[in-house]
């Protein structure tokens, strides 16, 4: 008895943290735990209730689905209920899963080898269901709790991408799938929250679930929500399809948009097949999935396997790697990058997220810290996608130890003690050390040496470190006096290395003025303003030695990259730098100031955006250079073209606000006279 009662407390403990993350997530649209969390918490309570089903109560959160209807929307009874999934977050759970159908199916007589399964994205939105009757959209609706959802319909008639009428509808059709937000949108819309001063969503699916439950269908047009569909709900006047993967091109035949990532696969070995293509190709997909699920393809042996409580037992979601997780912050350290700029870093207690063991994530900024209210020694929630460095989300708020201590920014380099400082507007704090500075100087060193700077190939990483910690290298000119010799004797890089290294340093020593320019690393100072200021001055003394005002001169230098530049060389050591490559050979060929480009194209800014059907952007950026004309990074008043392709972003919708000239690239031939 002393030990049922430990048991049935830590039964309601899971359960009230359970359904209160439902609460936050699905009524607030708040998540306040990450994924893998919450895919924990329920895992062990389902373990708990299935090794003593005493204690299984009906409200219990493993016998319902997640989710209860708002009170700000009319409450909807479902024709049929909408079940989730349970989850596999292994091979051997997909295993168990596929032994389970196969017995199933054996016990009803209907024994087989090897099952068929339509395999299809786990989308991360929010589920829907939608009424046709007689082909129009008459009721849209959420998941609810299952049984009891939201009457969303005058949101949903916002989402463009549902259809409000059908093609050869039955009398009545019930269409289930997702509502959600494309990466590119979400990105969006946080701009415009930041903008705004106002609360930034968590991820697409939050930021989704808020569009569709906003009490003015105005506000939910305005946020491009998207929607796939997956299956039925009630259907009447109309043969079901004998295979889901059947129902799915029969709802694309009625003009439901259905996803083109899915496929019929045989078994097991076909379902981990499918599950590690998606896997790889993952990051590059527009919107967020969290797995991919598994469904026998056969509608009959589904109605044979039947449900449980709150899920169906023909179908299964083989989740990823959780891209989110909860671990502890343990500290933060401050990382001095190439132009200055420090860094905060979280250490973090290791933890398994997106697949690798992740002990630091990057917190951007002091004011984002601020901003999240994150402290050392708070429980944190880390996420990880694809490639991209994991980064502090949120803070878990109940977990904050009592000696949680703030974080402040030091005021000195914690790399060569240098003063810090922190410009007006900006949300960076720098070390004023430049090339003084340890950590600067690395970065400036690879920042020099590479493609679109000098183009010193094999001179990596590892080789500058090296180079820099044992005090062969303290500025840019030292490379240059480095032979085969000293090379060779820098561990894991042998004869043949270094003789190549040493010949790629002599072919760097001729460049063009607008390269070095770009290669001395001034702040603000990208290849376009290099390449302004070489056509501009025609040689590097009078860039050196012009005041803010005749910089300005140039073509696209505002205040504050002439401010940039000015600085950089009022600095002596920067001085100096620029003779001492002079003294050690780097050269280039200097001419007079260049005011007025020639060519059919002269006085012209052009920006390219999105994909060309045949040019490559390098090489259409080249022609309208070699025509006279400019090629900016960004849309303003003073763009001439905006050379538009496919998937074109946030450059197309600015033109179209400026009322830019857009042309395609067969314009853009035309414009240069083929």
């Amino acid at each position: 008895m002393a030990r049922a009662k430990p048991l049935a407390d830590n039964v309601r403990r899971l359960r009230e943290q359970i359904m209160q993350a439902d609460h936050d997530y699905y009524l607030l649209d708040q998540p306040t735990l990450p994924d893998a969390e919450y895919d924990r918490l329920m895992s062990e309570l389902q373990a708990l209730e299935a090794a003593h089903p005493e204690l299984i109560t009906p409200d219990s959160p493993t016998q319902r689905v997640s989710g209860a209807a708002s009170r700000e929307f009319r409450a909807v009874r479902h024709a049929a209920p909408m079940l989730s999934l349970n989850n596999a977050f292994d091979e051997a759970s997909v295993a168990a899963f596929d032994a389970r159908v196969r017995e199933g199916l054996a016990r009803a007589g209907a024994p087989v080898q090897q099952i068929e399964y339509a395999c299809e994205l786990k989308f991360d939105g929010l589920a829907v269901n939608l009424r046709y009757e007689r082909g129009e959209l008459v009721l849209g609706a959420t998941r609810g709790d299952g049984a009891v959802g939201e009457d969303v319909t005058a949101n949903i008639r916002t989402i463009r991408a549902i259809p409000l009428r059908l093609k050869r509808a039955p009398e009545v059709v019930e269409v289930r799938g997702e509502v959600m937000m494309f990466k590119r949108e979400f990105e969006r819309l946080n701009e415009r929250q930041r903008e705004k001063a106002q609360r930034e969503y968590a991820n697409p699916r939050n930021a989704a679930a808020g569009a569709l439950r906003q009490l003015d269908p105005r506000i939910t047009a305005q946020r491009s929500l998207r929607f796939y569909a997956y299956g039925l709900g009630e259907l009447r006047g109309a043969p079901e399809p004998a295979t889901h993967a059947a129902l799915l091109d029969w709802l694309v035949g009625l003009g439901v948009p259905v996803a083109h990532e899915r496929a019929v696969v045989e078994g097991v070995a076909g379902c981990l097949h499918f599950y590690q293509a998606v896997g790889e190709r993952r990051s590059t997909l527009p919107y967020e999935i969290d797995g991919v699920v598994y469904r026998v393809n056969s509608r009959a042996d589904q109605q044979v396997l039947g449900y449980v409580s709150r899920a169906p037992r023909f179908a299964i979601a083989h989740k990823f790697p959780a891209q989110e997780a909860v671990t502890q912050l343990t500290g933060i350290d401050i990382q001095v990058g190439r132009t200055g700029a420090l860094t905060p870093v979280a250490r973090l207690a290791p933890v398994f997220v997106g697949g690798v063991t992740v002990t630091s994530a990057t917190l951007h900024n002091e004011d984002e810290i601020r901003r999240k209210d994150v402290r050392i020694g708070d429980t944190v929630i880390v996420r990880r996608a694809g490639d991209v460095i994991p980064e502090v989300v949120a803070v878990v708020p109940d977990r904050r130890p009592s000696s949680a201590k703030v974080f402040k920014m030091p005021t000195r380099c914690p790399v060569c003690a240098s003063l810090v400082y922190r410009e007006e507007g900006e949300a960076v704090s720098r070390c004023t050390g430049g090339l003084v500075c340890g950590a600067q100087r690395k970065q400036a060193l690879l920042h020099f040496a590479s493609r679109r700077a000098l183009d010193i190939e094999g001179l990596g990483d590892k080789i500058v470190d090296q180079l820099v910690d044992i005090g062969l290298v303290h500025s840019p000119a030292d490379l240059f006096t480095l032979d085969a010799d000293t090379l060779a004797a820098l561990d894991r890089l042998g004869g043949k290395s270094a003789a190549n290294l040493v010949a790629s340093l002599e072919r760097a020593r001729s460049t063009t003025l607008e390269r070095f320019i770009y290669a001395l690393g001034i702040r603000h100072v990208g290849e376009s303003t290099a390449r302004d200021l070489a056509r501009h001055f025609g040689r590097l003394d009078p860039i050196m030695h012009a005041s803010e005002d005749e910089l300005l001169q140039v073509p696209d230098v505002g205040p504050v990259v002439a401010a940039s530049i000015a600085h950089f060389f009022a600095e002596a050591h920067n001085r100096t730098g620029v003779e001492q490559l002079r003294a050690v050979g780097v050269h280039w060929p200097e001419s007079d100031p260049v005011r007025k480009p020639v060519g059919p194209l002269a006085g012209k800014t052009f920006v390219i955006t999105g994909t060309l059907p045949t040019l490559k952007r390098d090489d259409a950026k080249s022609m309208i250079e070699s025509a006279g004309g400019k090629v900016s990074g960004s849309v303003s008043k003073k763009t001439d073209y905006v050379v538009a392709g496919d998937d074109a972003g946030s450059k197309l919708a600015k033109a179209r606000e400026l009322d830019v000239s857009i042309i395609d690239e067969a314009q853009l031939q035309k414009l240069l006279g083929d």
